[in-house]
This record gives C-alpha cells, sequence and structure tokens, in this order.
C-alpha cells in the first residue's frame, strides 16, 4: 500500500463548492495526516479558502479548471461540456494515470457517474457500477447497494451486486463470511418481480465460501441489521435511503421541539442530554456520508452535495479508508474467484428447461 494516500478533490462539485469541500478536506487531514490532495477547480476560489487552512495548504496542489459540472447537468451534457477539462473529469481522470489513488466529489451523481465509468471503465464481468454505502443499524453498519447508480437490472446484475457488497463489507467489518439479503417486499419465497426470485436462486446455488445468501429481507430490516449486506437495483434502493435520511431529520426535529416545550422538558434535557446527543450523533445523515462506486477499474466517493464540512470530511474518510484496505483489490480477487458462478451458474428455473 502506498505510504501516502494521494486523494483527488472535485473542489467545485456540490450545492457550495470550495467553501465546503477544502474545510472538510482538512478536517479528514486532521484524522488522517499522511493523506495529500489534489484540488482541481478554480484556483482563485481554492486558494481563497486554502488561506485560512496552512496545514492542508502544505500538502495540496491546486490545479486549475475553468469548467464546473452544474448539478443540474444531465450526464451527457456533463460529458458533452466537460470531458477532458472540467473540475470532475480531471479528479477522475487523475485516478486512471495513477496521480491519485481515490476521487472524491459531492457534484452531480449522474454526470460523475457518467464520467466514471466513461473514463475508467468497469470490471471484467460487470457491466453497471453501483454506489454503496454503509447504514447504521441496531448493530453497528451495513453494506448497502444500489443506492441509484443505475434503475432497474436483471437477476445477474443483483448476483454481481452481491458479490462486490460481500466484498467490501469483508473488507471493512473484518468479517470472514459477511451474510447478504436482497431487499424485497416479504420474505417469503414467492414474494418479489421474477428478476429478484431468479437472482435469489442464482445465489442460492453459488454457495460461495466468501458470504452466506440469507434471502430476502424487508426495508425495516435494514435498520434491524438483518444482514451484513442488502442488494437492491437502483430505484428502490435510493427511494429507502432517501426516506431513511428524511426520517432521521424528522424525529430529530420532533425531539427538539419537544425538548423546548415546556421548562419542564427543558430540566429533563438537562439530564438526559448525554443520552440525546449519542441519539442525535447515531441518527446524523453527515456521519454516513459517502457512498463508493463499486465495479469500476479505480475507486471513486460520491458525497451528498447539500452536506457541509463536516459531512464532505466523512467522505473523504470513506476514502481514504478505500485505499487503506485496499477495497479494489479485493473486490478483484472475489470477482475473479466467483467469475465462474457469475457467468455461468444455472438458475433453477434455466436448469429445468
Amino acid at each position: 500500500m502506498p505510504q501516502k494516500v494521494r486523494i483527488a478533490l472535485d473542489a467545485m462539485g456540490g450545492d457550495v463548492g470550495p467553501a465546503v469541500v477544502i474545510p472538510g478536506a482538512a478536517l479528514s487531514l486532521g484524522r488522517h495526516p499522511d493523506a495529500e490532495f489534489v484540488l482541481y477547480g478554480d484556483r482563485t476560489a481554492i486558494e481563497r479558502e486554502l488561506a485560512k487552512l496552512p496545514a492542508l495548504a502544505k500538502v495540496s496542489r491546486v490545479v486549475h479548471t475553468d469548467v464546473a459540472v452544474s448539478m443540474h447537468d444531465k450526464p451527457s451534457q456533463a460529458l458533452r461540456r466537460g470531458r477532458y477539462k472540467s473540475s470532475m473529469w480531471q479528479a477522475i481522470e487523475a485516478v486512471k494515470k495513477g496521480e491519485a489513488d481515490v476521487t472524491v466529489s459531492a457534484g452531480n451523481t449522474g454526470a460523475l457517474m457518467a464520467m466514471a465509468r466513461f473514463c475508467l471503465r468497469t470490471l471484467p464481468g460487470i457491466d453497471r457500477p453501483a454506489i454503496a454505502a454503509t447504514w447504521p443499524t441496531m448493530r453497528g453498519d451495513a453494506v448497502v447497494l444500489d443506492l441509484g447508480a443505475s434503475i432497474g437490472g436483471d437477476a445477474r446484475h443483483l448476483q454481481a451486486l452481491a458479490v462486490m457488497g460481500a466484498a467490501m463489507a469483508s473488507v471493512l467489518f473484518d468479517l470472514e463470511k459477511p451474510t447478504v439479503g436482497l431487499l424485497n417486499i416479504g420474505v417469503e419465497e414467492i414474494k418479489g418481480g421474477d428478476e429478484i426470485r431468479e437472482a435469489a436462486e442464482l445465489l442460492r446455488a453459488m454457495q460461495s465460501p466468501k458470504f452466506d445468501f440469507i434471502g430476502f429481507v424487508e426495508g425495516d430490516g435494514i435498520g434491524r441489521h438483518a444482514a451484513d449486506v442488502i442488494v437492491s437495483e437502483g430505484f428502490a434502493g435510493n427511494i429507502a435511503l432517501k426516506a431513511a435520511e428524511g426520517t432521521a431529520r424528522q424525529l430529530s426535529d420532533y425531539l427538539r421541539a419537544a425538548m423546548s416545550r415546556t421548562w419542564r422538558s427543558k430540566i429533563g434535557y438537562l439530564f438526559a442530554r448525554d443520552a440525546f446527543k449519542a441519539l442525535k450523533d447515531k441518527m446524523d445523515p453527515n456521519k454516513s456520508n459517502g457512498g463508493v462506486f463499486l465495479g469500476l477499474n479505480g475507486i471513486v466517493v460520491k458525497s451528498h452535495g447539500g452536506t457541509n464540512a463536516e459531512g464532505f470530511a466523512y467522505a473523504v474518510d470513506v476514502g481514504y479508508d478505500m485505499v487503506r484496505y485496499d477495497l479494489l483489490t479485493k473486490i478483484n480477487q472475489t470477482l475473479d474467484r466467483e467469475a465462474g458462478a457469475l457467468v455461468k451458474t444455472p438458475s433453477a428455473q434455466e436448469a429445468v428447461s
């Protein structure tokens, strides 16, 4: 592994750009002093923020770009306008060229995925990349994917997601054989569409030594940690993510209002504030920020566009960990080991026919 973790940042990405990206990088640097940064974007805006953070400035290099991908650009527009010259593209290309170990961006998700796929290409056996992230549960964290990289997916796609998610969970959580479940509308085998039921058959038939497939998991099973890895196609996965984030904010607002309603509740809060702080920290979406694009020939991390500096720092932390844990090599090794099953394993329906 490299002595330094070289992190390329799309400094113009997100709702705010350098005013969040640069302070976020500084917070992450405080936790990971062996990191160094390449910052892509408007030099004037970047250096204005760097001037406030001398420690970050010492380990950073600025690469000026005249083009920034808009949060509203369609992927096709972003590729036409920003290919080779935008801050987003050049940050990704730095990984391809070996000038950086990971790219982190809070920019337009569709554009970032399109550029990453076009620039880095997918791993052998992977048709479409996925966004994977850690999800806080009642028993630690779980890996959930796909959180919105693409819509829909056949059984083979879901099978590949399970293999990659299991590799990520084994690396992050130090698990020899993580459990894997398919997100579905019920746990019964007859529930769900044809593609998810066929994917379950494929995963059972694999009998992989690297993960334990437990079957279907309902939406409430994510928070209960029904499995170490929850697999879904991107449409349902993204809805689940946004619903969970909205619920967390809603509960936080309810608690804040309840604790300030009367003088008794205010006194009660003083006695229980440590417990409320722990709950707030557990429910804070910023602390679960950072989705990894799995299935590419390189590591790309997507931060929420509307996050603050603390949230962006967590996304940078995720990128750092992916490099230090050597995630890409582990996924390649797992894909190589399971290549025959991914391509050749027949489902029960196929075997009968």
